[in-house]
């Protein structure tokens, strides 16, 4: 059952990589970059101010920060502990993938994917009574780790526990952010 769901892991990495041609490169090169998303981080940062005025502010800012700084370490736990092989460094799919990246780190689960839907999910749960508009934000981490299949780093189930993995760690302090708030206002 496991060997089936890593080769389905595989056709699929194969098939969406694929669908890809060299006029869109660029684009999703620089999609897959961090520092391409820092203007949305302030922007971030300034939509939590802006509808949280002073201590309430500062621990749901504050939360957001702890989110992503467990999302990240849990993350490299994983890494080290699974030591899953990129599809960049595997011989035999380097001659049916087209690799525009070539990290050397370990696979699962994606830290774009985890780092990116723990920081939407957590600001998505601050802000969503405020505005409908914030759920555009997931936009971002949508692209953000289909980049990673794009450049031929990433399986998609890296992709998907990532995603579950921040979505998860970003709903649970900010739940524990929200108890913090209410039992000391």
């Amino acid at each position: 059952m496991l060997r089936s769901l890593r080769y389905w892991d595989q056709d699929l990495l194969v098939w969406l990589n694929n669908l890809g041609s060299e006029s869109f490169d660029d684009f999703w090169i620089f999609v897959t970059q961090i520092e391409s998303w820092t203007p949305l981080f302030l922007y971030f940062i300034g939509v939590l101010l802006y509808y949280y005025r002073g201590k309430k502010g500062i621990v749901l800012l504050l939360g957001g920060v702890i989110t992503f700084l467990i999302t990240l370490a849990i993350t490299d736990l994983t890494k080290i502990f699974v030591q899953r092989i990129r599809p960049n460094n595997i011989d035999h799919l380097l001659d049916v993938i087209r690799v525009l990246k070539n990290p050397t780190g370990y696979s699962f689960f994606s830290g774009h994917a985890s780092s990116s839907f723990s920081i939407v999910v957590y600001v998505v749960l601050c802000v969503r009574n405020f505005s409908p508009w914030v759920y555009l934000s997931f936009i971002w981490p949508l692209l953000f780790s289909l980049s990673r299949i794009y450049v031929g780093v990433h399986y998609p189930s890296d992709l998907l526990v990532g995603a579950l993995v921040g979505s998860l760690l970003a709903y649970l302090i900010f739940k524990r952010a929200s108890y913090f708030l209410q039992k000391h206002s």
